[in-house]
C-alpha cells in the first residue's frame, strides 16, 4: 500500500511540473478607443400624441473603434434638464449599433418624469458614454443641447366629472356625513389633472374622496381592499377602497395627481391656516385703519385652502398691504418672505406668516386677489 501511495505521488508531481512549465500565449492587446461624437437629427422635437409609436429624432455617434465584436460594445444614452449635470438623467442602453431612434412615447414619458408641464418646451441635456459591455475603456461624449416639448396624455385616473373634489370619511371632522361640511372639505385645483388641500385627519381614521358633494356613487380610493394604502401616499383608483389616515392626528396636505394616479400625505407645515382673512394697508380704500372695512376688504373662502376677493381697488401705485386672520388684530399677520418691505413680486408671490410688508402693482385699478395656502402663493389679475 505504502508502495502505491509513493507511486501516484510521484505521478501527481510529474504532472505539477509539467503544468508549470508550459508556456500560454500572448494575451490579446487591443489599442485605445476613441471619443464618440453625439449628433441629433433635430435640435427641437414637439411631437404629437399622433407621434406616440413613430421615432421623433435619432440620436446618432461616431464610431470609437472599439476592438471587440459588435455585440460587445455598450453606449449609454442620458438625458437630462438642463443644468442638472446630469445627476438625475435616465438612462437608454445600446449594444452594437451607431444610432439611436427616440420614439415619441419613450422621449414623452422621461420628459413628464422631470416634472415637465404638457406642451412647454424645456432645454435638455444629451450625451453618451461608450465602453466594453465590462464597463472597460469609458469614454464620454460630448453634451448636445436641445428643446424637447412633452405631449398631453390621458391621466392614469379618469379626472372627477365635475371638475371638484371633496375628502369625506371618519378621519375627517365631518365624519362620514355626506355632504361634507364646505368650504372646509373641499380640494383646491391646482391645474387640470391636480387637486390639493389642507385638512385635518385624526389617527387611524379612514376616509373616501369624493366628485359630487353628497353623492356616492364617484368615489376614489385604494387600489386594495380597505385601509390597505400606504398613509404618506399611494396609488389609487376609482371606486376604491377606504383609504387609512397616518397614526398621528393633526393637520396634513393631501396632494391627488390624478395623471400619475397618486397622492400623497405630509404634515402641513405651511403657514397657520384661518378661518377668515383680511387685507389692510396703504394700498386699499381702507389704508392702514384696524379693523378693515368689510365686506369689501373680507376675502371669501373658496374651499379648505384657499381665499379670494373678486374685485379690490387697489388705489396706491406701488403702496403696502398685509393680510390679517383677525379683523381689528395685529396679533397675527401674513406678508412677503423677504427680509425687507415691498421686496416682493406684486403680481403674485410667495407670502409666509408674520412676513414684510407686501408691495402693490405700479398700476392702480380693480385687481382680483388669490391667497392659497396649500402653495404659500399669492396672485393678483387686473381687471
Amino acid at each position: 500500500m505504502k508502495y502505491l501511495s509513493k507511486i501516484f505521488l510521484s505521478i501527481l508531481t510529474a504532472s505539477i511540473v509539467l503544468i508549470a512549465c508550459r508556456k500560454e500565449g500572448a494575451l490579446p492587446n487591443y489599442a485605445a478607443s476613441s471619443t464618440p461624437v453625439l449628433s441629433a437629427s433635430k435640435t427641437s422635437i414637439a411631437p404629437a400624441p399622433s407621434d406616440s409609436n413613430t421615432a421623433v429624432a435619432t440620436l446618432n455617434w461616431t464610431d470609437p473603434m472599439l476592438s471587440t465584436d459588435s455585440a460587445y460594445k455598450m453606449y449609454v444614452i442620458e438625458i437630462d434638464s438642463t443644468g442638472r449635470n446630469f445627476k438625475q438623467a435616465a438612462k437608454i442602453t445600446v449594444y452594437g449599433t451607431l444610432s439611436k431612434a427616440l420614439i415619441g412615447k419613450e422621449l414623452n414619458s422621461i420628459l413628464l418624469n422631470f416634472g415637465f408641464k404638457f406642451n412647454v418646451a424645456y432645454d435638455i441635456d444629451v450625451r453618451l458614454t461608450s465602453s466594453y459591455v465590462n464597463n472597460n475603456d469609458i469614454k464620454v461624449s460630448n453634451t448636445l443641447k436641445l428643446s424637447a416639448t412633452p405631449y398631453k396624455v390621458p391621466p392614469k385616473v379618469e379626472l372627477p366629472s365635475t371638475g371638484k373634489l371633496y375628502i369625506v370619511g371618519g378621519a375627517t371632522n365631518g365624519g362620514w356625513s355626506n355632504p361634507v361640511p364646505t368650504p372646509t372639505q373641499e380640494f383646491t385645483r391646482i391645474d387640470e389633472t391636480t387637486f390639493m388641500g389642507v385638512f385635518d385627519l385624526s389617527s387611524g381614521g379612514s376616509y373616501l374622496l369624493l366628485a359630487v358633494n353628497g353623492g356616492w356613487d364617484e368615489k376614489f380610493g385604494a387600489l386594495g381592499s380597505n385601509n390597505s394604502n400606504n398613509v404618506a401616499g399611494d396609488n389609487f383608483k376609482k371606486g376604491g377602497g377606504d383609504l387609512l389616515a397616518p397614526a398621528t392626528t393633526t393637520k396634513y396636505l393631501i396632494t391627488v395627481d390624478f395623471q400619475q394616479g397618486k397622492f400623497t400625505v405630509v404634515p402641513y407645515t405651511g403657514p397657520t391656516l384661518p378661518s377668515d382673512l383680511f387685507i389692510v394697508g396703504g394700498a386699499t380704500p381702507g389704508s392702514w385703519s384696524n379693523p378693515v372695512p368689510t365686506p369689501s376688504q373680507q376675502f371669501v373662502r373658496l374651499n379648505s385652502c384657499e381665499f379670494e376677493i373678486a374685485s379690490l381697488n387697489l388705489n396706491q401705485a406701488n403702496g403696502m398691504y398685509l393680510l390679517l386672520p383677525v379683523n381689528g388684530s395685529w396679533a397675527s399677520k401674513y406678508g412677503g418672505v423677504g427680509s425687507s418691505n415691498g421686496s416682493n413680486e406684486p403680481l403674485g408671490d410667495s407670502f409666509k406668516e408674520g412676513g414684510s410688508d407686501l408691495k402693490a402693482p405700479d398700476v392702480v385699478g380693480n385687481y382680483k386677489m388669490n391667497i392659497n395656502f396649500a402653495t404659500a402663493k399669492y396672485k393678483l389679475t387686473k381687471l
